[in-house]
């Protein structure tokens, strides 16, 4: 007597290929929730005392849903990039500490200007610390020696002439008081900062389009960073500027290994986030 073909293994095979056609897909968005939430423990190690797991997972979240070239990047690289905010106590999005931004398939880490001197003043040897753009219609006077000094006068507040506008920006400084009385001016002129642009990986997305003087600024407190008075630790959090990294480990902490294992193609359900208190995770995509 012949099998019926719900039970005969012909049937069986076409039952679930047919489960698997009809099955719910996962958005990228559910996706890179459940990983981020998988993460929040070894994320939540990484961070310094005054921050929040959970804001951070919900301010990350929102600044990768807000961009689809984002959820198009790889989960490790994703991953990577929040724990390096992390790491660095720098919350990413419109805030302007941090950027997380697509190149290609992978997330790239960067620092913003308001985080180059959040990082500054943590060292504990700056009184203040900014830097300012300066427009063609301004009025700038910067002498070098020994006696430094620098004025500058924007251009809607010059008594000596009365433009009607900005124009465009020639160049921006950066101002530093040290608690032991010193201080350091530096100075870049718009062709250096836009060399420094033509090198980096967002020059033509990201905040170098949408925060342009803003990254000016960060330029300049970065290409002076080296003679600030702060510590080895602070300097070198600086090198993970415009990284794009595929593990989530802190530096002095055990590898963590995420790169997705060859030949598995079945990412977590986002119901059913896996237990992040292991020490070795593998990603899959």
């Amino acid at each position: 007597m012949a099998q019926a073909k719900g039970t005969s293994l012909e049937g069986k095979l076409q039952n679930k290929a047919a489960g698997a056609n009809n099955a719910p897909a996962v958005n990228p968005s559910q996706t890179i929730a459940a990983y981020l939430k998988k993460m929040e423990s070894q994320i939540a190690e990484a961070m310094p005392k005054h921050m929040n797991i959970e804001r951070l997972s919900r301010i990350a979240l929102t600044t990768i849903r807000t961009n689809p070239k984002l959820l198009e990047c790889s989960i490790p690289s994703l991953m990577a990039a929040v724990m390096q905010s992390a790491q660095l106590g720098l919350e990413p999005g419109l805030i302007g500490h941090c950027y997380i931004i697509p190149y290609g398939k992978e997330a790239t880490f960067i620092i913003g200007y308001k985080g180059m001197i959040d990082l500054a003043r943590r060292s504990g040897n700056i009184q203040s610390i900014a830097a300012h753009e300066v427009y063609e219609n301004d009025f700038i006077e910067l002498t070098y020696g020994l006696e430094e000094n620098l004025k500058h006068v924007p251009w809607f507040l010059r008594k000596d002439e009365k433009p009607t506008e900005s124009g465009k920006v020639i160049g921006a400084y950066m101002v530093a008081k040290f608690n032991d009385g010193g201080h350091f001016i530096h100075y870049m002129p718009i062709s250096e900062i836009e060399a420094h642009r033509a090198r980096s990986k967002a020059a033509k997305n990201g905040p170098w389009v949408t925060d342009y003087t803003e990254m000016c600024k960060k330029t300049v407190v970065r290409s002076g960073w080296k003679w600030l008075p702060i510590s080895v630790e602070i300097a070198s959090a600086v090198t993970q500027d415009e990284t794009t990294r595929k593990d989530i480990t802190p530096s002095d902490e055990p590898f963590i290994d995420i790169t997705p294992p060859s030949g598995t193609d079945d990412p977590p359900q986002p119901e059913q986030p896996d237990d992040a208190s292991t020490k070795q995770v593998e990603f899959q995509e």
